[in-house]
């Protein structure tokens, strides 16, 4: 007999999670071993518990589920559930296992568990061993990517430290620094590290808002209070703050578009 799959619902409709027990209690080999009617809940148990399988919601308070996947590492294997058809394509370009609309069936559910278990089962190859493999891992960029509709800047940028979830909005943000596979975002005198490189969250911003103004730093231009030339080609923005940042000479073009 196959190995239990350890199952955590995530949604915020308690209705919705009771359903979604009820049907799981009549599959075999299935073990709930949680709940969570919140996104920051979910991080928090995920991070403590790693299940096999999460139940995800997509649009809750507070997180989104598309947001929750971004805190997390590993990224276990997760099957959407959601009344909304429109996140469909998102979900499968994060390797989702499923996509269930509510209100599904326990024959649809049943056709989602068999699709996890053989996930489960395969092996997880690169793309360069061949087409049909197994999914690799999730890439952090492309839950960035999806934790947000298409075309729209980036309005709040989601933190994990340790157990817990910081949700920044981006207006209140003065600059971003590259540290090695982290973002340091600073903000009212604090930094909070973020596992993502500064190319992927710069191109998730505002570009009328956030520039680029060397490649190390992303400055937010309303927190600019001069540029200072230190010496022939070498420049500093200083922020309010009073805190400098280099500016490379093709971030002090793309200040000039900018701030004219």
């Amino acid at each position: 007999m196959p190995e239990a799959l350890r199952v955590m619902i995530v949604d915020d409709e308690p209705p919705a999670r009771a359903l979604l027990r009820e049907f799981l209690a009549r599959e075999p080999g299935i073990t709930i071993i949680g709940e969570c009617a919140n996104g920051f809940e979910a991080v928090k148990a995920i991070h403590e518990q790693h299940p096999d399988l999460i139940f995800l919601d997509i649009q809750m308070p507070r997180l989104d589920g598309f947001e929750v996947l971004e805190l997390l590492d590993p990224v276990p294997s997760v099957i959407f559930c959601t009344a909304y058809d429109e996140h469909a394509l998102r979900a499968f370009e994060v390797h989702a296992v499923d996509y269930l609309l509510k209100p599904f069936g326990r024959e649809r559910l049943t056709e989602a568990l068999a699709r996890a278990r053989a996930r489960r089962a395969e092996p997880v190859v690169g793309p360069a061993e061949g087409a049909g493999a197994a999914p690799g891992p999730v890439v952090p960029a492309a839950l960035a990517a999806s934790a947000r509709p298409a075309g729209e800047p980036l309005q709040r940028i989601a933190v994990r430290d340790g157990a817990k979830v910081v949700v920044i909005p981006v207006g209140s943000v003065d600059l971003l620094e590259a540290q090695d596979d982290y973002v340091a975002i600073h903000e009212g005198g604090r930094a909070h590290l973020k596992h993502q490189t500064l190319a992927t969250l710069a191109q998730a911003l505002d570009p009328a808002k956030f520039v680029r103004v060397h490649r190390s730093f992303v400055v937010n231009v309303e927190r600019i209070a001069r540029i200072e030339l230190l010496a022939k080609d070498s420049r500093v923005a200083v922020l309010e703050d009073g805190t400098q940042v280099p500016v490379s000479r093709s971030g002090q073009e793309r200040l000039k578009q900018i701030l004219g």
